[in-house]
């Protein structure tokens, strides 16, 4: 392996520094490398392992890509990195259930929408089909619907973090070095952008530090007009024998807000799964009361809330309104029983780990950002809002990254 240890003034020389570990940082350092073989690569890990947030803490959806709007980035690259993730998957004989997913609607209103969901599905090119309700038993005998319901047959699952130690694998095969326990400070000095805590000297500078993406980049002012207001999502799984759903089962999204609702997805371990929420917190690696959190977080999701109830595009309240009580199994079970009645009469749920969507708000418009967000300085990049479909698409994207900035 051809690491990053040539010295200089007691710093890494390196080509290419990408700040995080996660799924995003080593698609683009993989992407890198396949293109630039000689070069030399480093990636700085805050954490002592892989998997500790947003990457290890996913749903494991390997999404379709309908969802998005044909002109976001993440419609150009969430169809193709679901077929590119299942490439990888298949080569390192990862766990994978393609099971498919039906959307449903529960009510005269959603019905209506399927139609657009199923337009913008088409103009992205993925396969669907838009059903008569007669047909959804053959599909998912225990979900309901209102006259129509979306078939994805390319949705599937697999484990992350399985996936994570695979992309850590190409990376290192590649000649890629990766420090964990890291940490980076950058500055400007002379017209370039650098690492003030004088452990690194590269070339290129890639922040795909996922929910201190943003924190970082403002270190050196780039992405000052969002602030991060985080979103908790928390779920609970029960054995399949419980409740033997065949399908991932969705319902139509909410037409502004950038949640999918409450759905049921299952584990390549058998376990079926309800959630998540959508809570907004303080704290961007908030697990719990007590940890992750800071003053800047709280100052943060301050500007951000402020900006939200200012601007016209969402409803803070209204977010509140409906996802704070789904902390309350009661109130969780019952919304998801709207999509498979039988989710009430499980006996046990037990709780999962929670994940944090780092949601960025646009400040002077106030609006939920809903597309991937990379801002370029000097000669550093920021990938500022890899969120949702962000572990789908993350092998375009990453590629993408390196042919439009890097090289």
């Amino acid at each position: 392996m051809r690491y990053c240890l040539f010295m200089d003034n007691g710093r890494y020389k390196c080509d290419l520094l990408i700040l995080g570990a996660g799924i995003i940082g080593f698609s683009i350092g993989i992407s890198y490398l396949q293109k630039f073989p000689a070069k030399r690569v480093v990636i700085a890990e805050k954490e002592r392992s892989l998997g500790v947030h947003a990457s290890g803490r996913n749903s494991g959806v390997l999404h379709a890509g309908f969802y998005y709007s044909p002109d976001s980035l993440k419609a150009k690259f969430c169809r193709d990195g679901n077929f590119q993730l299942k490439k990888l998957i298949k080569k390192w004989e990862i766990p994978v259930r393609e099971v498919g997913k039906v959307v449903v609607a529960r009510n005269d209103i959603e019905n209506e929408q399927l139609d657009k969901l199923f337009s913008r599905g088409i103009q992205n090119g993925v396969d669907l089909e838009l059903m008569d309700e007669n047909f959804l038993i053959e599909f998912e005998p225990l979900a309901k619907t209102t006259h129509r319901f979306i078939w994805s047959p390319t949705t599937s699952v697999s484990d992350p973090k399985m996936l994570l130690t695979a992309l850590q694998s190409e990376f290192q095969n590649l000649g890629g070095k990766i420090d964990f326990n890291s940490f980076v400070h950058l500055g400007v000095k002379s017209g370039e952008v650098y690492d003030r805590s004088n452990k690194y000297n590269p070339s290129l500078i890639v922040n795909a530090a996922g929910a201190q993406a943003d924190r970082i980049s403002r270190q050196i002012n780039v992405g000052l007009d969002y602030a991060m207001l985080p979103f908790m999502g928390v779920y609970r799984v029960a054995q399949r024998n419980q409740l033997p759903l065949q399908r991932l089962v969705y319902p139509v999204p909410h037409p502004v807000n950038p949640f999918l609702g409450v759905h049921f997805t299952l584990t390549v371990d058998g376990l079926v799964k309800v959630g998540p929420t959508a809570i907004p917190i303080l704290g961007r690696e908030q697990y719990s009361i007590n940890e992750g959190w800071s003053i800047p977080d709280v100052i943060q999701a301050f500007k951000a809330s402020s900006a939200l109830m200012k601007g016209t595009s969402h409803d803070l309240g209204a977010i509140f309104k409906s996802e704070w009580p789904k902390i309350f199994l009661s109130q969780l079970i019952e919304e998801s029983a709207e999509l498979v009645p039988n989710a009430r009469k499980v006996q046990k749920w037990a709780k999962k780990p929670p994940g944090i969507r780092a949601q960025l708000v646009h400040l002077p418009t106030g609006k939920l950002e809903q597309d991937f967000v990379v801002k370029d300085y000097l000669n550093s990049i920021h990938v500022l809002n890899a969120v949702s479909p962000g572990w789908t698409s993350a092998l375009p994207l990453g590629k993408w990254i390196t042919d439009t900035y890097l090289g």
